[in-house]
């Protein structure tokens, strides 16, 4: 969650307002449990939420560095698997927007009986 903090930055240079945030601030359990209703379509975008973490890992990693190696060590690893995990998401957002009805049926189907 604190890796995501960039998204309430990019969502107010996209949208020109803080929503997000006092969406988050008046609804607390969302920002834990419902991540989903925080940002509108659009908010944050698939590309500028990469690059965003990318950029991050870019500054932060070697700047661990210079105080100690084991820390930008796990930093690097954990917005590492963190880009990962986003971009797995994203993709199998995107199959499901493109061919809803293959998804459905290859849940269904995925064992080949």
């Amino acid at each position: 969650m604190v890796v995501d903090l960039d998204h309430f930055f990019i969502a107010r240079a996209k949208t020109g307002n803080w929503a997000a945030v006092r969406y988050c601030f008046a609804n607390p359990v969302a920002a834990i449990l419902d991540q989903r209703r925080i940002f509108d379509r659009g908010d944050v975008g698939v590309l500028s939420r990469l690059l965003s973490h990318l950029l991050i890992a870019g500054v932060l990693v070697p700047l661990f560095a210079l105080e100690s190696v084991a820390v930008a060590i796990l930093t690097g690893v954990v917005l590492y698997v963190h880009v990962v995990c986003d971009v797995a998401w994203d993709l199998r957002r995107l199959r499901q927007e493109t061919d809803p009805i293959a998804e459905s049926e290859r849940g269904s189907a995925g064992n080949g009986l």
